[in-house]
């Protein structure tokens, strides 16, 4: 078996070795954070302590924080939870956002990978009905940064709200929801080393929302079930490694950048998608022309490097990106798209691999091709 390369970080994260300790000593206690004996409140003394975390994360207060089983569930209880509003969002969304958001009026994208905020002014003056826009901050397929903070001055001009999708970037940019102007903004844990099956909605001040889960007086009635504790506490130590180690993703960037530059050489014909806007520190997006997707996925997973298509994380499956799409790329090029994303393990000697094996595959093709 050759060794391995794990360059598939946007669709999951390793969980720390902290976090992991962390949450075995948190299963092997017992108490419900709702019950009112020493174990109860020993339980909601730890929720508490990573609410305030995932908080700090991203300067909001812990009061606001929702914890929900993911990042799609925050998602959708943003969607949902502020009801009776017209929903505007962009088309470079998750599909946890535009499948959960069916009948919203999609907000279109330039060329560049970037929401078009002129579009966004029109469609927000177009009607005077009570309006939530819906924009990620970091693109999980091309890495490109949203203007949010922009599209929020845009949607409070026209008395909207905005919901902000920052499963992407937290633990890998600087987060600052008020800086943002996010009404609503939605993470993950597993996204930043904490465990799959946990995520939290942050939820301003003054914003009434309202429970699509109903039950119990949990998270202050917004959500109800007994919460997760052994994966509340991983996901708060994570958001608290993540503040202290931002730093370690400007390594990253040069990794990224350093890949990037390696296989422009070895094909200066391949697209690579939002290379001249600002974006994620550890995400390439590339194409090889004439290859398809799903054959690179397979052909770099037999060499031992672990990359996604765009759209892989949300099906299982290898398919065209809808984001390439809105970007427009023509359908023959979005179909041979590949995302390669770094973390903060990421070694020089996985870049290699991928190199080597990304340009074993191109030549191969080009022979076959002639």
């Amino acid at each position: 078996m050759p060794r391995t390369a794990y360059l598939d970080w946007n669709a999951t994260a390793p969980v720390r070795a902290e976090v992991a300790a962390a949450m075995t000593e948190a299963l092997a206690r017992c108490g419900n954070p709702s019950s009112v004996h020493r174990f109860g409140r020993a339980a909601r003394q730890a929720l508490e302590a990573a609410r305030a975390h995932v908080a700090a994360l991203i300067g909001a207060a812990p009061a606001e924080i929702v914890f929900t089983s993911g990042g799609t569930e925050a998602n959708q209880l943003a969607l949902h939870g502020v009801a009776g509003r017209r929903l505007l969002v962009s088309a470079l969304e998750h599909d946890s956002v535009r499948q959960a958001a069916s009948a919203a009026t999609l907000i279109p994208a330039t060329e560049a990978g970037i929401v078009d905020l002129a579009a966004l002014e029109r469609l927000l003056a177009a009607e005077r009905r009570p309006t939530l826009v819906s924009l990620m901050l970091a693109n999980n397929e091309t890495g490109a940064l949203q203007p949010v903070a922009e599209a929020a001055k845009l949607a409070h001009a026209h008395g909207a709200l905005l919901h902000c999708d920052a499963v992407q970037a937290a633990g890998k940019i600087p987060v600052e929801m008020r800086a943002l102007g996010a009404d609503l903004l939605s993470l993950s844990a597993h996204k930043l080393g904490g465990p799959q099956g946990v995520g939290a909605l942050a939820i301003a001040d003054g914003v009434a929302l309202t429970a699509l889960r109903t039950g119990g007086g949990q998270e202050r009635g917004r959500r109800a079930g007994t919460e997760n504790l052994p994966g509340i506490v991983g996901f708060g130590l994570a958001c608290r490694i993540a503040v202290d180690r931002l730093g370690d993703y400007a390594g990253v960037a040069r990794l990224r950048d350093w890949a990037e530059r390696r296989l422009a050489e070895i094909a200066p014909e391949a697209p690579i998608y939002a290379r001249h806007v600002a974006r994620l520190p550890n995400t390439l997006a590339i194409g090889m022309p004439g290859v398809p997707a799903s054959t690179q996925v397979m052909a770099l997973d037999l060499a031992g490097v672990m990359v996604s298509a765009g759209a892989a994380c949300s099906s299982g499956k290898v398919r065209r990106s809808a984001v390439l799409e809105a970007m427009g790329v023509p359908a023959e090029a979005a179909e041979s798209a590949v995302r390669i994303s770094l973390g903060w393990s990421t070694e020089e000697a996985e870049i290699d691999q991928l190199v080597e094996a990304w340009g074993a595959l191109h030549a191969r093709s080009r022979a076959n091709a002639a």
